[in-house]
């Protein structure tokens, strides 16, 4: 094994703190690694997500294409977080998502079989599982009531104040779609605050 690729996979296996030396002695020998440029898409609509992907370094763009035929920013995916559309993952479903490299990035990824495998041999695997799905219903659930219940301002707020290490990586293009606001609005946004 390379040296460099032990970095990235002892990287992703720290999150295993409470997991016993089988468990992970079981998962090392299936992670690969995989590097895309930026622009790169990691997933595409339609295609079934058979890895999941941690990410190393790098920052990656959840978005669709609604019926208009314009791109619609779901999220944004760095550093030790998980690149997937989720839901689709656990069902081994096409996705109706892009994940598209901002920067070029590496990726950690370990295969949908080893991770269902994982689950039935070791506990502290199941109970990981269950915080992956946790998180991600939380997050799906905070994005929906912050459309439901805040302001475009207060939505643009939660995001500095959550992701301040992304304010210098993305767009405004993108940080708007996500934001679910045109960019001018956002832009006026952005002047009505550092005025205050």
């Amino acid at each position: 094994m390379q040296e460099t690729n032990k970095q990235y996979f002892d990287s992703y296996l720290n999150q295993f703190t409470h997991s016993a030396p089988e468990e992970i002695d079981f998962i090392r020998p299936h992670l690969t690694i995989e590097k895309l440029d930026k622009g790169d898409f990691y997933l595409q609509k339609g295609e079934v997500q058979i890895q999941m992907g941690f990410v190393y370094e790098g920052l990656l763009r959840r978005y669709f294409i609604n019926d208009r035929g314009n791109e619609k920013t779901t999220g944004f995916v760095k550093e030790n977080e998980f690149a997937t559309d989720y839901p689709a993952f656990i069902r081994q479903k096409p996705t109706k998502y892009f994940i598209q490299c901002l920067e070029p990035s590496i990726l950690v990824m370990l295969p949908f079989d080893i991770i269902v495998e994982s689950y039935k041999k070791f506990k502290n695997s199941e109970m990981y599982g269950r915080l992956v799905a946790e998180k991600v219903l939380t997050i799906l659930s905070d994005r929906v009531e912050g459309f439901l219940f805040n302001t475009a301002e207060e939505r643009y707020m939660a995001f500095i104040s959550e992701n301040p290490d992304l304010m210098n990586r993305i767009s405004l293009t993108h940080l708007s779609s996500f934001l679910g606001i045109e960019r001018q609005s956002l832009s006026r946004i952005r002047k009505r605050i550092t005025e205050k």
